[in-house]
């Protein structure tokens, strides 16, 4: 097994580990990523999701067809990898919804919380990074090229006044 693979699977044990027995978060079977990939960029966005800036994320629809997985849902639970593929969070989306480009609002720019948190920046970044994913699978971005605007909460590690109950 892959050293990553070990420490993400020693991670989410040490999760299941601080929950009560009948938590149904229990049997989850979580995915694991790094925001934005790896390296400085995935290292960045984790240290926002750590400090609770960042508690939103986007991708297009077409990512997970494109590698015949699933698209996230409520409820979903991620291990968050670093830059260096090593885990420092676990996720859990409290809302998924399916927006058109277009239509992405300020309040969702902001809780996704990169750069300066405005509509602009996150228009101006997400337009060259989603218009590379489309090019890359044969398509082109425009304003109603539907996007996944995921919300989640930090559920581990707990910050010291909301740790799970054991």
């Amino acid at each position: 097994m892959p050293p990553k693979q070990v420490k993400c699977q020693a991670y989410w044990a040490a999760f299941v580990d601080s929950l009560r027995g009948s938590d149904p978060r229990r049997t989850a079977r979580p995915d694991a990523f790094g925001f934005g990939g790896q390296g400085e960029i995935a290292d960045k966005l984790a240290a926002l999701v750590l400090a609770g800036r960042k508690r939103a994320t986007a991708s297009l629809p077409a990512e997970y067809t494109a590698l015949g997985e699933a698209l996230p849902k409520a409820g979903d639970l991620s291990i968050i990898l670093d830059g260096a593929g090593d885990p420092v969070a676990i996720i859990e989306r409290t809302a998924v919804e399916l927006v058109p480009f277009g239509a992405v609002s300020a309040e969702f720019a902001a809780r996704e919380g990169e750069g300066d948190g405005s509509l602009r920046y996150w228009r101006a970044a997400h337009a060259w990074y989603f218009g590379q994913v489309c090019e890359r699978l044969g398509g082109t971005l425009d304003d109603t090229t539907p996007v996944l605007c995921q919300s989640f909460k930090l559920v581990w590690p707990p910050a010291a006044s909301d740790a799970p109950e054991t």
